[in-house]
Order: structure tokens, then C-alpha cells, then sequence
């Protein structure tokens, strides 16, 4: 397959334009940075599970943190490698979160951008809390970023709730990295209540200067488990971890009703 047949498959797409498309959290990379200092303190390694293009990962090891960057696929990981040539302290595995082998332990381990998420499965989510243990010092810290399931806010799942069929809707747009054109993302989301299952489809539409659609991208279904809080309590406590914080925010604010996010901090006891 060519180069360029292969930059139009969704994954390589996806993987090219992911930092343009997604932004940073408020105060997260900050966050972050605190308790991988105590890491680069120690002369330890951090671990971070569905890094992606390193946009955590990358920066963390700017900072002097020796980290190891862990994905699934390995698009994403081409780009992370790709951008970080130069950091020795940062090293990439193609992996599955509930089921990799890495030949050392890690002090801290982080699980950014909802990515726990997409395990959509007890068992699934167990492996991979379990897996994670077992590549923990004694008493090293995990952290968990996920969305906070707060259906007064969260209109479109409170809306799928109701029963409202999926409709293609614009999202956000940006620049493309390579190509400098515009991109018009479309979002279409459907929720399975019997299993906390959201289901999202994506469009990507790639636009000339005079908005006509040039590449049309369309991305297979991605599975997004919605966990509540009490059942993320369970599942640290089943796999072995002591709770130490639950926030709502990267500011640290306690999680509360109107919290956008839970950011989940646990120790391997």
C-alpha cells in the first residue's frame, strides 16, 4: 500500500490529527507534571497506558521524567516516535492495557483522556487494573481521568436516555498538521443503557478554501463504557488499590454534582 492510500485509512487520520483535535484538559498537564516530578525525585519510570501521539508523554519526559509510553495502535505510536526522537528518557510499547508485559515496575502509572473508557467489560476493565498492579512498585500511584457521568449536564447522553435517535452533528473543527486544510468533524451518538455503553461515530470532512469537501473520512464505531463513581470504587478495591483522591476537576476540587471530570488517584497497597 502507498504512503498516501495509506494517510487516508480513519487510523492514520485519526493518529496525524489527533493533537489538532483534541486539546488538553484545563490544568492537566500541570497535574500531571506534580507527581511525575516525585517520580524524576526517586530516579524511577512512569508508565502511561493509551498514550497515543505522546501528547501527555512527550512533555512529561521533556521535564526529565523517564517514562514509557504504552498503545494499541500503532499508527499513533509512529507519530509519537516520530516527534520525540530526540528523548532518550522516553521509550514506546505496542500493547493491549489489559494484557501487556513490560520487563520492569513503575513507580506511577497514568491512564489519561478517558481512555479506561474503552474497555467496556468487567472483566476487561479487571484485567487491566490487575495487569497495571503487577508493573506497580509497592505503593505506587495510579491515575485515572474519566469523564464524569453527570446526566444534568451531559445533554447528549441525557437525550439518548429519552430515546432520541443518532444525528450527525458538527463538533469541533481545526487545521490538518500535514495538509494545512480545514477539517469539519461530524458526531453521531447512541447510548445502550443496559450495558452504561456510548456509542460515537465519526465523520471527517477535509475542506478546500472554499468550503467544498475535498476527503471524506469516516471512522468505525467506538465503544465508550460510562462509568459512575461507586462502581470505579469497586473495581480499584476488587483489583487491589487503595483509594487516596477522587477530584472533579484538575484543580484538585473534590468531585462533586456538577463536576466535568473524575480524575481517580489510587495506591497499590
Amino acid at each position: 500500500m502507498s504512503r498516501k492510500k495509506a494517510e487516508k485509512t480513519p487510523e492514520n487520520f485519526y493518529a496525524q490529527s489527533y493533537e489538532s483535535a483534541v486539546p488538553d484538559w484545563p490544568g492537566e498537564i500541570d497535574y500531571y507534571q506534580k507527581y511525575a516530578a516525585a517520580v524524576k525525585a526517586e530516579g524511577g519510570w512512569a508508565l502511561e497506558i493509551a498514550c497515543g501521539t505522546g501528547r501527555v508523554a512527550i512533555r512529561l519526559a521533556e521535564a526529565g521524567v523517564n517514562l514509557v509510553g504504552l498503545d494499541l495502535s500503532a499508527s499513533m505510536l509512529a507519530v509519537a516516535k516520530q516527534k520525540s526522537q530526540e528523548l532518550d528518557n522516553l521509550r514506546w510499547v505496542e500493547g493491549d492495557m489489559r494484557s501487556f508485559q513490560i520487563d520492569q515496575t513503575f513507580l506511577l502509572t497514568l491512564i489519561p483522556g478517558h481512555a479506561f473508557q474503552n474497555l467496556t467489560s468487567s472483566e476487561d476493565q479487571a484485567a487491566c487494573l490487575e495487569c497495571i498492579k503487577r508493573h506497580l512498585s509497592p505503593g505506587g500511584k495510579l491515575i485515572v481521568h474519566l469523564d464524569h457521568m453527570n446526566l444534568a449536564n451531559m445533554s447528549w447522553l441525557g437525550g439518548l436516555c429519552k430515546g432520541e435517535s443518532a444525528v450527525f452533528k458538527p463538533a469541533e473543527e481545526f487545521q490538518h498538521p500535514q495538509t494545512g486544510n480545514q477539517v469539519r468533524t461530524l458526531l453521531a451518538w447512541t447510548y445502550l443503557p443496559a450495558t452504561q455503553t456510548a456509542v460515537l461515530e465519526t465523520v471527517w470532512e477535509e475542506l478546500d478554501d472554499s468550503g467544498g469537501v475535498l476527503n471524506r473520512i469516516e471512522r468505525e464505531p467506538i465503544f465508550l463504557h460510562c462509568v459512575f463513581r461507586f462502581e470505579m470504587n469497586h473495581l480499584l478495591s476488587r483489583a487491589g488499590f487503595e483509594v487516596e483522591s477522587v477530584y472533579g476537576d484538575f484543580f484538585q476540587q473534590l468531585l462533586g454534582d456538577e463536576s466535568p471530570s473524575m480524575i481517580w488517584v489510587a495506591k497499590r497497597t
